[in-house]
């Protein structure tokens, strides 16, 4: 019962590590006017919209430009997690 609550500590110190890292990281997108710059942990760091974007179909635009930001920082986050050795004792809860 100890060891698995060693894991367990283990593997949310990795986590808390990991959170840290990335949010430093960061990734930025720009389609149409709008720019968005976000960190590792998905969160919107700044947001710029071009004078001329806020006449057109600005919705769209940012839902566009939102997903792909995020997709990006997945990668991000995918590509850290494996610098850093993936997330090791996860397979051994049971």
């Amino acid at each position: 019962m100890f060891n698995k609550l060693k894991q367990f500590k283990d593997l949310r110190n990795q986590a808390k590590t990991l959170q840290n890292a990335l949010a430093l990281e960061s990734v930025e997108y720009e389609k149409n006017g709008v720019k968005i710059t976000m960190n590792g942990n998905l969160e919107i760091t700044k947001l710029t919209i071009n004078a001329e974007t806020r006449n057109g179909n600005l919705e769209n635009i940012l839902t566009q430009t939102v997903n792909e930001t995020i997709k990006r920082a997945q990668k991000l986050m995918a590509k850290k997690v494996q610098e850093m050795g993936g997330l090791s004792g996860m397979t051994n809860f049971q």
